[in-house]
């Protein structure tokens, strides 16, 4: 698959009249999951001139009310439904749900399971909001699609005069936490691999420190990463899909298995705890990062939301998957749920088990490179655009990638528990991505006038932003001190 993202050049010119801001629509290609090309049919777009003497969403142009985003898109290889469907359970479901066990029992089941559906809920409906903000937006500008951090950066530049001077501030504000995040995953993945060849060959031969074997892991993970192009490993991605559905088919033949009674398991644990449980229940959900890109390439876009659209299918067999791994997993586990991941609680002596955690392992390391690429796409440009000459250029990304892969080695290295890791890493930059940022998105793009009756989508996008805040601070911290001094 691949993904193609509309980059927007402005020219601000003043004069005596109103401010003009001129946008044109110019072709670049930034893959994300793969990088076969998806092209913008060049010239296919012509300058718009956009008066910003006034907010643009009270201006009532009817040229820019008829512009539809969703039929001015001409990729070269879009993908259809059921592709994005996949794609967009790849973006959903890691090492996230692996360790929803250890959330039920920071939770309980009762406040598991509720906690669960309702977060499931919160973030799809942030997805959305993402995504009808992305179309207002390539409305307002005149292009087809847009990034993540173009959305941000446009709702900023296209409201009011005060709002104006955050939009470069907010677009970094966006980047930064993408790559804390997607940088924070790679350290999970790291973790997750080295933790479960740790456990299986301390069963069958001896007992080495686990960081040797992250030491062991960094070569090949290095190398797997100066793959430029990443059409070269879609055969590998495939395989670690399989490897991950059967992984997880194995987890849940032995999870199912002699389940002791409901009564032996608390509904709720503490307060002191819940941060923790909300910390890795929303690094599970964190998919908003694919979900423009998967949007954008679509062939039948408009199919990707609505009440029965590829978005709201997906999400809820994800939510089901999670509650049901979490629950079931805890049900059969209990307290002893605390690692990080149910595949370290798999029956040692029994082969099938091995094969299990040998599986989502393999299946894990073959995934960091699709993490890794976020960030690296990120940080390159501007590092690339310091570099004067080819060979510095060729050298200099080599050089990038391998320390950015060597960052993520050595902060697995320093924090060796995965739990731990999944829980602070969720709390920080997951919950600032999935809830905190889409809410003040929408609030920007549709103030103050189109907010609905009662201003009712300003106080809904408060009170998410406030939960993601809370959560934020709190599971912020609670996360560090488990780092600093790990529960029993």
């Amino acid at each position: 698959m691949s993904v193609s993202y509309g980059t927007l050049n402005e020219n601000v010119k003043h004069s005596n009249g109103p401010t003009k801001l001129k946008m044109s629509f110019k072709e670049e290609k930034r893959p994300l999951l793969d990088d076969s090309q998806s092209d913008v049919i060049e010239g296919a777009y012509d300058d718009t001139v956009l008066d910003l003497s006034k907010p643009i969403n009270n201006a009532g142009s009817e040229k820019l009310q008829e512009y539809d985003p969703l039929l001015h898109r001409q990729i070269e290889h879009p993908t259809t439904d059921l592709d994005t469907m996949i794609h967009l359970l790849k973006g959903n479901i890691g090492t996230g749900i692996l360790a929803l066990p250890d959330a039920f029992r920071n939770s309980g089941w009762v406040v598991g399971i509720f906690g669960t559906l309702f977060m499931g809920a919160v973030c799809t409906h942030c997805m959305h909001m993402l995504i009808r903000c992305a179309h207002e937006l390539c409305r307002r500008a005149q292009v087809p699609f847009l990034s993540f951090d173009e959305v941000a950066e446009y709702a900023f530049k296209t409201g009011t005069e005060t709002s104006k001077k955050y939009a470069k501030l907010f677009k970094f504000t966006i980047n930064l936490f993408l790559c804390i995040t997607q940088m924070g995953f790679c350290c999970v993945y790291f973790l997750f691999v080295a933790t479960n060849i740790h456990d299986v060959i301390q069963h069958y031969f001896v007992d080495i420190n686990i960081h040797w074997y992250l030491l062991l892991l960094l070569f090949p993970m290095i190398f797997i990463n100066w793959v430029k192009n990443l059409k070269y490993l879609t055969p590998i991605s495939l395989v670690a899909g399989i490897l991950t559905c059967t992984g997880l088919v194995i987890t849940f033949f032995y999870m199912l298995q002699d389940l002791p009674s409901i009564r032996t398991r608390h509904a709720f644990s503490s307060w002191s705890q819940l941060p923790l449980y909300f910390g890795t229940a929303v690094y599970a959900f964190e998919g908003i990062g694919v979900i423009l890109p998967l949007e954008n390439n679509m062939k039948t876009p408009q199919d990707f939301v609505g009440l029965t659209g590829v978005l709201n299918t997906v999400m809820v067999m994800v939510t089901s998957l999670y509650t049901a791994v979490g629950f079931f997993g805890y049900l059969k586990y209990g307290d002893k749920a605390v690692k990080g991941s149910i595949t370290l609680y798999l029956p040692p002596n029994e082969i099938l088990a091995q094969s299990a955690r040998l599986m989502m392992a393999v299946a894990i390391f073959l995934s960091y490179c699709l993490q890794f690429y976020v960030p690296f796409q990120i940080i390159w440009p501007s590092i690339r655009a310091k570099l004067s000459t080819e060979k510095s250029r060729f050298i200099g990304e080599y050089a990038v990638r391998t320390s950015m892969v060597i960052i993520t080695f050595l902060l697995a290295a320093a924090i060796p528990n995965l739990g731990a890791v999944i829980s602070l890493v969720g709390a920080f930059s997951s919950s600032a991505l999935a809830l905190i940022l889409p809410s003040i998105i929408e609030i920007v793009t549709f103030w103050p006038n189109n907010l609905g009756k009662h201003n009712w989508i300003l106080w809904k996008d408060i009170f998410i932003m406030l939960f993601g805040v809370v959560g934020f601070l709190i599971g912020s911290y609670v996360s560090f001190l488990n780092v600093i001094s790990p529960q029993q």
